[in-house]
């Protein structure tokens, strides 16, 4: 066996999506704890949802350029000193003494936490035989969605056992952790060439692929709508203690596990382009639908599981498209979305909180609805575009 090559999923692939769940937990895990940030800064629900929101959009802006920025670097050394500033903004975030210090946290470990996740992936890919690399890949995966699914019902139970600042703490000894086993089991990677940034944005040029990112985006900012603000939610329109609301959130990250392997059963079986018109149609039926259901605690869960289930289904067969549409420049479209399913977190997370301030936290899901349908509208004029000539990352 090659030096540098280890066997798939080994040891070091684990220590790997150990870090991407921490760097993926770290995003929404406020989410459950807005009222207790809230009432702990004396600040409003819908300002203590700009968490979310700097956090999504600095992710997203931050990934692509720092990879760029850091292509030169070896990966080791930038994986260590990546999660050093990642364990400082978090450290800042359990220190904060105000919001606006809080603020200022969460776009430092949005950041460096950006960065955490590309390295996991390019390192995964770069420690296995080739014929390995997608599986290495795609655990490394599951330890991202894993993170988003768990983060906040993790969040609420650490937060209302331990205070706001409890889950931070958290974080905190999983960073530092994460830091110990990559510098005593990791060896040192020499960095790969980086495709620059404008030739990565120039396949947007083609339409069929432009409305499918917009169609990704646009459906996270519908669900981020509501689901940003489910707490809030949770307590108008059934009353509930937190000690059940974080069993719905348990129960809603148990759905979108299941969601996840449902959604590519779907695409396998259907093909993408079914399973997405059908996913996001009926996704926008559920979410018009869900407030109605608050009359019966069980018709509602069942509503919530399916919601849940539909959230992460889109995704395989999103992802399949993309490669089936655009597969000389396949990679590029992969992190293209993961900027615009970040970008849609945040904006999802301001229209949620735009409707608390204006009307109730009851409308956010008729509200996220309107964006679903959007979703579906960009969906249908990409599946029905023609893609134009097709052109490699060196070529555009």
């Amino acid at each position: 066996m090659d030096k540098g090559v280890v066997k798939p999923l080994n040891y070091k692939i684990y220590i790997l999506t150990v870090v991407a769940f921490v760097a993926g937990m770290v995003e929404l895990i406020v989410g459950g704890i807005l009222d207790l940030v809230a009432d702990g800064l004396n600040v409003s629900i819908s300002t203590a949802g700009e968490l979310i929101t700097i956090y999504s959009f600095v992710f997203a802006i931050a990934s692509p350029i720092l990879l760029v920025a850091t292509s030169k670097v070896e990966r080791k050394a930038l994986f260590l000193w990546t999660l050093f500033a990642f364990l400082c903004g978090n450290s800042l975030s359990f220190f904060s003494l105000n919001f606006t210090m809080l603020f200022i946290s969460r776009m430092l470990s949005a950041a460096s936490g950006s960065l955490l996740i590309v390295l996991c992936v390019t390192i995964a890919s770069s420690i296995v035989k080739e014929e390995f690399r997608a599986r290495a890949i795609g655990t490394i995966f599951m330890g991202i969605s894993g993170s988003l699914v768990l983060g906040v019902p993790l969040g609420l139970v650490i937060g209302h056992h331990f205070g706001w600042r409890g889950p931070f703490f958290f974080i905190i000894i999983l960073t530092v952790l994460s830091m110990i086993g990559v510098f005593l089991f990791l060896q040192k990677i020499e960095p790969k060439p980086i495709i620059p940034l404008r030739k990565q944005l120039s396949t947007l040029k083609d339409s069929k692929i432009l409305f499918a990112q917009l169609a990704s985006f646009l459906f996270l900012t519908g669900h981020l709508t509501l689901y940003a603000y489910l707490t809030p939610f949770l307590q108008a329109s059934l009353g509930l203690t937190p000690r059940w609301i974080s069993i719905f959130y348990f129960i809603f990250g148990i759905s979108a596990v299941f969601g996840g392997g449902v959604g590519g059963w779907f695409a396998d079986k259907w093909g993408a382009k079914k399973s997405i018109l059908s996913i996001i149609g009926l996704f926008s039926v559920i979410l018009f639908l869900l407030p109605k259901m608050t009359f019966s605690i069980i018709i509602f869960v069942i509503f919530m599981m399916v919601w849940s289930m539909l959230s992460w289904a889109i995704t395989p067969a999103l992802q399949s498209y993309l490669i089936e549409s655009a597969p000389e420049t396949a990679d590029i479209q992969q992190g293209l979305n993961n900027s615009a399913l970040h970008f849609g977190i945040a904006l999802g997370s301001i229209i949620g909180g735009v409707v608390i301030e204006e009307s109730s936290v009851l409308n956010n899901a008729f509200v996220g609805g309107a964006f679903i349908l959007l979703s579906l509208l960009c969906a249908v004029i990409s599946i029905t575009r023609s893609s134009i000539n097709r052109t490699s990352p060196n070529e555009v």
